[in-house]
């Protein structure tokens, strides 16, 4: 009996220490206020929804707004006013360098930016459509021009005055005519004078007089040796 009633003691858990009762406190007030924070986090969304959906609202109904630019906002607040904008049928971007400054624009369907303007925005800049349709303008002048002068093909350069009529006074009209004299090929160009040949003979005296060698040279190998 005495061993059941031990075995029974030693089964059941201890009670818990000091140390880890102050533990399991501080355990459940940590989890407490992460619920709080979190329910908090949740309704701060659930606000700023409502506060952007009255604003995207306003903004609709006034016929004078094409588009609107709101304050530099954190990443979840982009993307819930991006829902927003969605939901109501409207065109958002965002634009910035920095996440801490990044905004969001929104705009009306019927008046939906172009690259050009994008891409004013994405440099930092003002758009202006005035100055956009100038530059359009000249850009459209200046591909005419590149068009045209491509046709023409190049340009032939004309001097503006002659230089003899220029220096008349100095050099004399007739100077230029005076001092030009006519230039006459050399027909003797490349060939040697006879006088410097070193040898004057004709092919056939030549030949005749290798002939009258080879037959001296032969006859004197045929004759006997004298005793």
């Amino acid at each position: 009996m005495a061993d059941l009633l031990g075995s029974i003691l030693s089964s059941m858990e201890k009670p818990p220490s000091l140390g880890d009762q102050e533990s399991r406190r501080k355990a459940r007030e940590q989890a407490a206020r992460l619920k709080k924070l979190q329910e908090q986090e949740k309704q701060q969304k659930v606000e700023f929804r409502k506060r952007m959906e009255k604003e995207v609202s306003d903004f609709i109904q006034d016929s004078g707004q094409i588009k609107k630019k709101f304050q530099p906002m954190n990443k979840i607040e982009r993307s819930i006013l991006h829902d927003v904008v969605e939901v109501a049928g409207l065109t958002s971007f965002s634009f910035g360098e920095d996440d801490e400054c990044r905004y969001v624009m929104i705009f009306k369907k019927e008046f939906a930016p172009s690259d050009e303007e994008l891409d004013s925005y994405r440099r930092g800049e003002e758009w202006d459509p005035q100055k956009a349709e100038e530059k359009r303008k000249l850009k459209e002048l200046a591909q005419r021009q590149e068009e045209a002068a491509a046709q023409q093909g190049p340009a032939v350069v004309s001097p503006a005055s002659d230089y003899k009529d220029k220096y008349s006074h100095l050099i004399g009209k007739g100077a230029a005519k005076d001092a030009a004299h006519m230039l006459q090929a050399n027909k003797t160009y490349g060939c040697v004078p006879v006088a410097n040949k070193r040898d004057t003979r004709s092919i056939e005296e030549a030949m005749n007089e290798i002939r009258a060698k080879k037959r001296l040279r032969q006859s004197g190998e045929e004759l006997p040796p004298t005793s």
